[in-house]
């Protein structure tokens, strides 16, 4: 499980299973990073998807590694969550934007698989009214600005101002930050007291540079 006193690394993986096999063999062996089996990849692997990562880190590093399933769950959150725990899934994801209703049952099925609950707030303006209606908190709230977003909406801003007043009501919630590429935006994600800096573009459009790219990015990572 991740720890309030360490800052993370999250690396999302949507390349071939092939190709993630080769990155993570290049990766540094750090508990710093956790591997992302990202919505891509999980469409097109499913659960063995999950499980390959799973083996493929847990490897390298020597010990069970953290793997972050993106189900992006919006209905029936606990069929999901099932599935992607069995595979070995150490957290998984469930947008802001779902009903309250299948929020609060996804993090209650995570709570009984034994998997962190994820609530990404893509697209969701106010993440703190979302949170005051939940029955319980998620492990980790995501504040994302999403690839399309990124890529053609540059004035979409990553709500960083939410994390202080996020964590000054909820101080067991981990805040993590997607949505931002560079190693700028990794320092301001934990300048701003994030506890989770999520990147994948770099990673997806120069898998060969990977072991580099991991540790440049881990020297900021404080």
């Amino acid at each position: 499980m991740l720890s309030r006193k360490t800052r993370y690394l999250q690396i999302a993986f949507n390349r071939s299973l092939d190709e993630v096999r080769d990155m993570i063999a290049r990766l540094p062996a750090s508990d710093k990073i956790i591997i992302e089996a990202g919505t891509p990849l999980v469409k097109r692997y499913g659960s063995g998807g999950i499980l390959a990562l799973k083996n493929w880190w847990s490897e390298k590093i020597g010990q069970p590694g953290y793997i972050v399933a993106d189900l992006k769950c919006m209905d029936r959150g606990s069929r999901e969550v099932e599935a992607a725990a069995k595979a070995g899934a150490s957290a998984a994801t469930c947008l802001g934007l779902a009903p309250i209703e299948t929020i609060s049952e996804f993090i209650s099925e995570c709570d009984k698989a034994g998997i962190d609950s994820m609530v990404d707030m893509m697209n969701v303006e106010f993440p703190f009214e979302i949170l005051q209606k939940l029955r319980k908190l998620p492990t980790v709230v995501v504040l994302h600005r999403g690839v399309d977003e990124n890529e053609k909406n540059r004035e979409k801003r990553i709500p960083y101002e939410q994390i202080h007043r996020i964590k000054g009501a909820y101080g067991g919630v981990l805040i993590s930050v997607a949505g931002g590429e560079t190693p700028r935006d990794v320092v301001r994600t934990f300048f701003n007291d994030a506890d989770i800096a999520v990147i994948w573009r770099s990673f997806y459009d120069s898998p060969e540079n990977t072991a580099k790219l991991a540790e440049d990015f881990l020297k900021l990572v404080k």
